[in-house]
Formats: structure tokens, sequence, C-alpha cells
């Protein structure tokens, strides 16, 4: 039986280059995301900020837990993606 995914949100700008990684990364390897633009979400980036006290981005929340930058190897961790 097929477990379903885990929800996946990424919040990004559209200047940051680990953000693209991250975005491409889950396209190629057929995550489904949403992702929120907090350049132009102020409550968004209160949120980020509030959830993990950063600033930067991506900050990407897999089933509401945070992963702070393009961490690949925490991120296959709790997706149960293989290398």
């Amino acid at each position: 039986m097929n477990t379903p995914q885990p929800k996946v949100v990424i919040f990004t700008t559209p200047t940051c280059s680990f953000c693209r990684s991250a975005k491409q990364y889950f396209n190629e390897k057929g995550v489904r995301y949403t992702e929120v633009d907090v350049a132009r979400d102020p409550r968004a980036a209160e949120d980020v900020m509030r959830r993990t006290g950063q600033m930067g981005v991506p900050v990407i929340l897999i089933n509401n837990r945070p992963i702070v930058g393009f961490d690949r190897p925490k991120i296959n961790q709790m997706l149960g993606i293989r290398g």
C-alpha cells in the first residue's frame, strides 16, 4: 500500500539560489510541494521567523517540522528518499 506523501511547504524568495535548488530537487524526486514567497507575503515571513528564529530562506516544512536551508540529507530522511 502506498503511504501518502507528507505535506511539504517551502518558503522562498525570488532571488534565492538555494530555494531554486530545493524546488528543482523536489521536482526531480516527484515531491509535491507548496511554495510561499515571503517577499510577497509579510505574514508568511513573520510565521517563518516565529517558527525557526531565522530570517533566511529556504525554510522547508515537512509535516510542520522545519528544516532551515536546503539540507538534502535531512530532507531525504524526513521524506524517506534514498540517495
